[in-house]
């Protein structure tokens, strides 16, 4: 009994009009990859996810309601956008790699599988660069914008500054200037000369200038040497009015206080700082979950769109 490839009945595990023969003892077919079924993919992919999310806008748009104040709360907004978003995505990928398994005419499940990966990749890397490119034109403009609005504030201060200068100069000379300066130069000078003099002896410049002196060597030092805390004792004393046991009180009360808002201020900033991680942390796996589920979709579409392969024979005795 001899056997030869002709057209009769099927072996093959599927049939339609668009199923591919391949003839027993005719060489295998080559695998290869067109570009131009893979690019349609993209096309039909992007497409598609842009009128499913104008439908979603759409439908969340009918569900505000400010008049009799019916719109759903902000979490319950977010979650169905995220949703549809996916959905949206997910539907317009499949659909995509589909189309480009089937354009590509290859009659190979994995070829078609490859082609729908291209098809996923490819969206997903005009995608990244498309929201990028939309991101960096956002911040030029705002940056443009706050540009424009500071050189028209800068002229305006110089208009203003103008005028005013004109006035001013008219009011003023150079030995008010020189007098205005030169007694400011002094109250430093009386400030910073009067270090170690007797607190009740000092006026009120001078201790302020000595306790801001103190104080900052106490943030930046640490603990101050017995002296001088002696020192700052007696000049808060003298410029309160109050005795020395209470200055000591008082200044005791606030550097408790000034020690529990820094501990406030760096545990505020942990959780800040570990809140953030968190979410960054969120962001990416459910960024990792949505790729590759997208991957999933789109070789189960582009399987779903290759080609058949029949094998036919028939028998003559």
């Amino acid at each position: 009994m001899n056997t030869r490839p002709v057209a009769g009945t099927s072996t093959g595990p599927r049939t339609g009009p668009d199923a591919t023969m391949a003839v027993q003892g005719a060489p295998s077919l080559r695998g290869r990859l067109s570009w131009g079924a893979v690019l349609a993919g993209v096309v039909i992919a992007l497409a598609v996810s842009a009128m499913l999310n104008t439908l979603g806008v759409a439908i969340g748009a009918n569900l505000v309601d400010a008049a009799e104040r019916a719109t759903p709360d902000a979490a319950s907004m977010g979650i169905g956008g995220g949703i549809w978003l996916l959905a949206s995505h997910l539907i317009g990928l499949g659909l995509g790699a589909y189309a480009a398994a089937r354009l590509s005419g290859t009659a190979d499940g994995t070829d078609g599988s490859l082609h729908g990966l291209s098809v996923w990749a490819t969206g997903t890397l005009f995608s990244a660069y498309l929201l990028g490119s939309v991101v960096s034109s956002a911040a030029g403009t705002a940056a443009t914008g706050v540009s424009n609005m500071l050189g028209g504030l800068a002229q305006g201060a110089g208009n203003v500054t103008a005028m005013v200068g004109g006035e001013a100069a008219a009011r003023t000379d150079t030995g008010t200037l020189q007098s205005v300066s030169q007694g400011v130069i002094d109250r430093a000078r009386e400030a910073l000369a009067a270090t170690n003099a007797a607190p009740d002896a000092m006026n009120s410049d001078q201790r302020k200038a000595e306790i801001g002196r103190l104080v900052g060597r106490r943030v930046t030092d640490g603990q101050l040497p017995q002296p001088e805390q002696e020192r700052l004792a007696a000049l808060v004393a003298a410029e309160a009015g109050i005795s020395p046991d209470e200055a000591r009180a008082r200044i005791q009360q606030t550097e408790q206080e000034a020690q529990q808002a820094l501990q406030r201020a760096e545990e505020e900033a942990r959780q800040a700082a570990d809140t953030a991680a968190t979410a960054a942390a969120t962001a990416a796996y459910w960024t990792f979950a949505a790729l590759l589920l997208g991957a999933i979709v789109a070789v189960l579409g582009a399987r779903a769109g290759t080609r058949a392969v029949l094998a036919r024979t028939t028998s003559y005795h």
